[in-house]
């Protein structure tokens, strides 16, 4: 059998198979951030039975987003369009959890309140794009957050984990990968904090640790995630040593208790995908740190997320590119059959082109 379609276990929830949906981006909300008509149909084609989907990052603050068009989780009004979401889920017997985002610098004053400048533990921009009203723009310079506000943007991911219980998810995720703000925090490069937020590893940790705490005071620990990038660059991250940073944040996280780790794996160099036979080294480093579920994502094709299963490096393999471009990619990964190719052109904004018109394997066979 294969590795990929043996049962596991997530907190308190058992899945029939290891193929993960990866949070996406996709920036397809309602007016207001409200999910859509059309968000619902497109997580409803992909969710199977006995799956796991994480949900597309959602800003838990009007200053978090960086993406117009992304849904929020900030406000009582976004409850009842995620509740559409997690009932159609729950309907074909799958599980999501919500992963919830705080940007920092990677925004733009167009997306900010009264057009202020993005927050940031440190007053350093970021290389990069945010995506606007009116297409891409470059990062704004961010200003650095006072000591005094800290407690309430941990508040923030609080109060948005909160609203996501209410809205019928099984669980959360905090985004702290990709260079967004724990993520901002955890790395020396963007974190020149002289306070109890920087300096040594165990204060730029504080952040990403505080918040995945707020978490799990309404959820409990077991069904809260959450999502780093060791070896990220995206957004001019740098760390002087990431294995010991990392290390220490995987470590504190199993203390913790958590659901799961998930890990983002660096693309081969020249490629989109792991190549075949390559030790992803990002959840291999990490997997002696973190004694329960780990989630490696990255690249992943079929083959290369078997050989990961195999390894024991890791417990689950989130897909992205190929769940956006198949929506049945579970049951095409058992079957062997061909997939879709994907159009990068569609993946940010628009309507349902290149997000709910790709077919199954059964409908491309029937048609």
């Amino acid at each position: 059998m294969s590795n990929l379609f043996t049962p596991t276990e997530v907190g308190p929830y058992r899945l029939s198979h290891r193929v993960v949906m990866a949070p996406l981006t996709r920036m397809r909300s309602d007016p207001g951030d409200i999910p859509s008509d059309l968000m619902v149909e497109y997580y409803t084609q992909r969710a199977s039975d006995g799956g796991l989907i994480i949900s597309e990052a959602t800003p838990v603050s009007t200053r978090g987003n960086g993406y117009a068009g992304a849904p929020g989780i900030y406000s009582d009004i976004h409850i009842a369009g995620w509740r559409r979401v997690t009932d159609a889920v729950h309907a074909s017997g799958g599980r999501i959890f919500q992963q919830l985002w705080h940007v920092g610098r990677q925004s733009h004053i167009d997306l900010q309140p009264n057009g202020e400048a993005p927050v940031a533990p440190s007053a350093i921009a970021a290389e990069g794009y945010a995506y606007s009203k009116h297409g891409e723009v470059p990062f704004s310079m961010p200003r650095a957050l006072q000591l005094n506000e800290i407690p309430g943007i941990i508040e923030e991911f609080r109060a948005g984990a909160e609203r996501a219980l209410r809205a019928g998810f099984d669980g959360v995720e905090i985004h702290g990968a990709n260079g967004y703000l724990p993520d901002q925090f955890l790395q020396d490069g963007t974190n020149k904090r002289t306070d109890e937020y920087g300096g040594p590893i165990e204060n730029r940790a504080r952040f990403l640790l505080e918040v995945t705490q707020a978490a799990v005071s309404v959820w409990g620990a077991d069904r809260v995630g959450v999502r780093i990038s060791p070896s990220g660059a995206y957004g001019s991250m740098s760390d002087s040593n990431p294995p010991a940073t990392f290390g220490y944040v995987a470590r504190e996280l199993d203390r913790l208790g958590i659901a799961y780790l998930h890990v983002v794996e660096p693309h081969i160099k020249g490629t989109e995908e792991i190549a075949h036979g390559k030790a992803p080294i990002a959840a291999q480093h990490l997997r002696p740190k973190f004694s329960r579920t780990l989630v490696a994502a990255g690249g992943f094709a079929p083959d290369s997320a078997e050989a990961i299963i195999a390894a024991g490096d890791a417990d689950l393999v989130a897909f992205g590119r190929h769940f956006i471009s198949n929506p049945d990619l579970p049951e095409r990964i058992r079957r062997r059959l061909p997939l879709n190719r994907y159009d990068r052109s569609t993946f940010y904004g628009g309507d349902a082109r290149g997000y709910t018109d790709y077919p199954t394997a059964e409908a491309a066979a029937a048609a």
